[in-house]
């Protein structure tokens, strides 16, 4: 399903120190500078519109949210969101996630990863844009602390399945733990926005979470 179109922005909202990009992040990389307090982070590739951002940095204050974004419209639009509840606990960095693992996070810094949705490429010569590729998926092995978790989720079957099979190769992961899908206590009561309209739709939702061992 594609995306629909972003409403607009207030332009009253300040959205610095909410939208960063890939040159504003520390580096060497400083989680306690980023958010002028020390605190668990979590990382989100590929926020889209930013519920999870959102309703993650509401639900709990004590830990800090940092959400990659590669078109920056949508980047833009969950840092609003952040922006308009003052969650100073979440920010929203508008570029590549696989660099900023590749090249700025260190070992052990993560308390979780978060991948929801991600675009499946559906064409065989694309699917090497995927973002759960085995590069990538060695980043976040090493960048999580140990004993925390990458949590995956799709509604594209083959996808799953694939990046299932890619992670029993590689290994590095205790074997994927299920997620039993929960009952949506209100219209925005989900993950992401993808997760709500593929559960209106009927449609299957495929998740899973992989432990780093301690």
């Amino acid at each position: 399903m594609g995306r629909r179109a972003l409403r607009r922005i207030d332009p009253k909202l300040d959205l610095s120190g909410y939208l960063l990009t890939f040159d504003d992040l520390p580096n060497p990389w400083d989680t306690a500078g980023l958010f002028a307090r020390e605190a668990p982070l979590e990382v989100e590739v590929g926020s889209g519109k930013g519920l999870f951002m959102r309703t993650a940095a509401e639900a709990r204050p004590d830990v800090d949210f940092l959400g990659i974004e590669l078109a920056s419209k949508y980047a833009a639009f969950a840092a609003a969101a952040l922006a308009k509840r003052r969650l100073t606990n979440g920010k929203m960095v508008a570029g590549d996630g696989l660099r900023i693992f590749a090249e700025l996070l260190p070992a052990d810094s993560l308390q979780a990863v978060h991948v929801y949705f991600p675009d499946p490429w559906w064409k065989l010569r694309h699917k090497k844009r995927r973002v759960l590729t085995e590069p990538f998926l060695r980043d976040v092995h090493r960048v999580l602390q140990p004993g925390s978790s990458l949590h995956f989720w799709t509604d594209v079957e083959e996808y799953f399945q694939t990046t299932l099979n890619l992670l029993r190769e590689l290994n590095l992961f205790e074997k994927p733990l299920e997620v039993p899908e929960s009952s949506a206590e209100h219209d925005m009561d989900y993950r992401t926005h993808f997760e709500r309209r593929t559960r209106r739709h009927g449609e299957p939702v495929y998740r899973s979470e992989f432990r780093k061992p301690v």
